[in-house]
């Protein structure tokens, strides 16, 4: 960098003008980021050092990067959308006899009202709810209930492979198709990338199944939208009264993208009741963004609630919904526990408040485990991710590596009463960054249900030792901290 910034002198008059402009651009960013009100501290500091410590560089990923825009007629569409369904007759909750609020303990209404007050949808009683830890059973059944669809299939996926699982599923769309039910798919753009030139892609467009891409990426785009922002969603509507969702991509457990991290391990639950509705609002929501067409229509119909059923509840964030909201909902979470608190996540790169908060649970007395890969897929993360370790480990909580693959499985359980399966990652880019989705249940047989999973991936990690870690050396310290610098970044 040194160099070029002396060849660049070496041009007199204009070189030093060039210099000087790159300056006066740079400083003129910096000041926007300390400027911005919904910019973290954390993130105020890692853009000013890049801004600041690269020339020329840093204005350019800055302002590739560095903010979040979703594009004018995005924005539109999302405020037209937000006001179609901004009605109590489309809500599940719209239902007098699906409402649970009243039903929840103190402590857990506290945490569904955050839940609604951050995203929109309410607490809703009388559904089952099935736990799935296998991407094979995953895409068996969902293979069936498409088989029995009789009106319509909606699936939105951040990647869609098309490697045996993610052609079961299309095959069984091409299918549904062929009985008259109307099949739509909406997949990310760069994380379904290859999906979209592949020959199964082409043929469920040409048996008649709807195929549209999320957040598309190119560089005239680039000019008036931020392309990182991604569709991270898993979200699979059959009939408006069945669901699925959790952290699963439409793909082999051996995931041939990158299959010396295999196997992917996630975590799915299949949904039927009211929930279910609340998880077609977001398909919904997202296809009028991306498609252009208006489902709110199918909305209107309720969803019978379940004898025995659980209370549940959809929890969405994106940067079109309020800052933070997931880091709220996460936090929260934390707060809520009295005995125990089990998270799974394969990126831990949360922010400075929640790593406090977790240290604080632990330190209050609350059995604090969280568990992560011991290989990541992200070389960097997984050295940020580190860098987190110390005062964590320093306040009592069990920080875990599983040894079983890329534990992808985004979940969490609070005492065993309450539970969170969700496609977000505890990072600063499912924060504040990706659209995510995920279903809080009120339910204490469901939250052992998935405390149980949690404890099989526990069984097949290695716990960290305090004295160990804090003997690693120099050098290992030095690049974890250095990644963990750029963690507001990433």
């Amino acid at each position: 960098m040194l160099q070029i910034l002396r060849h660049i002198s070496d041009y007199g008059l204009l070189g030093e003008l060039l210099l000087l402009g790159d300056f006066l651009v740079r400083m003129s960013l910096a000041i926007w980021v300390l400027a911005q009100k919904r910019r973290s501290p954390e993130s105020r500091i890692g853009w000013i050092l890049l801004l600041l410590g690269l020339p020329f560089i840093g204005t350019v990923i800055f302002l590739l990067v560095g903010e979040t825009r979703l594009g004018r007629r995005r924005i539109d569409r999302h405020r037209r959308i937000r006001e179609a369904l901004d009605r109590p007759d489309i809500h599940a909750d719209g239902d007098t006899e699906a409402r649970a609020h009243d039903e929840l303990d103190r402590s857990s209404s506290h945490l569904a009202r955050l839940a609604e007050q951050i995203s929109g949808g309410a607490p809703v009683r009388g559904n089952t709810i099935e736990l799935f830890g296998d991407t094979a059973e995953v895409i068996r059944r969902m293979e069936i209930d498409i088989d029995g669809a009789k009106r319509h299939c909606h699936l939105l996926f951040y990647i869609w492979l098309d490697d045996k699982a993610g052609t079961c599923i299309g095959e069984a769309l091409i299918r549904a198709v062929g009985r008259g039910v109307t099949c739509r798919v909406l997949v990310d753009a760069v994380g379904s990338k290859l999906f979209l030139r592949s020959h199964l892609c082409e043929r469920m467009r040409e048996a008649g199944v709807q195929v549209k891409v999320a957040l598309p990426a190119n560089p005239i785009r680039a000019i008036f939208a931020r392309l990182d922002l991604r569709n991270h969603r898993k979200i699979a509507v059959i009939d408006h009264e069945l669901a699925w969702t959790g952290s699963q991509n439409l793909a082999e457990a051996d995931f041939a993208l990158k299959p010396r991290f295999a196997p992917w391990v996630d975590c799915v639950v299949r949904l039927v009741g009211p929930v279910a509705k609340e998880l077609h609002l977001l398909f919904v929501e997202g296809w009028f963004l991306d498609a252009g067409e208006s489902l709110v229509d199918e909305l209107l119909e309720p969803v019978p609630t379940r004898e025995n059923g659980v209370i549940a509840q959809v929890v969405a964030s994106g940067p079109n919904f309020r800052n933070h909201a997931a880091t709220q909902l996460i936090q929260s979470c934390i707060h809520e526990a009295d005995e125990e608190l089990v998270l799974t996540t394969p990126y831990f790169v949360p922010d400075g408040a929640t790593i406090v908060n977790l240290a604080t649970a632990a330190r209050r007395g609350i059995k604090v485990t969280v568990v992560v890969p011991r290989r990541n897929d992200s070389r960097l993360v997984a050295l940020a991710s580190r860098s987190n370790y110390a005062p964590l480990l320093e306040a009592g909580v069990r920080m875990l590596e599983f040894e079983g693959g890329l534990l992808h499985a985004k979940t969490i359980t609070v005492d065993r009463r309450v539970a969170l399966v969700t496609s977000c990652n505890l990072d600063r880019r499912s924060f504040d960054l990706n659209f995510e989705a995920g279903v809080l249940i009120f339910d204490c047989d469901f939250a052992s249900n998935l405390r149980f999973l949690q404890q099989s991936y526990c069984d097949r990690s290695v716990v960290v030792d305090p004295r160990k870690w804090g003997a690693r050396p120099s050098r290992t310290r030095l690049l974890e901290n250095a990644a963990g610098l750029l963690s507001p970044l990433l």
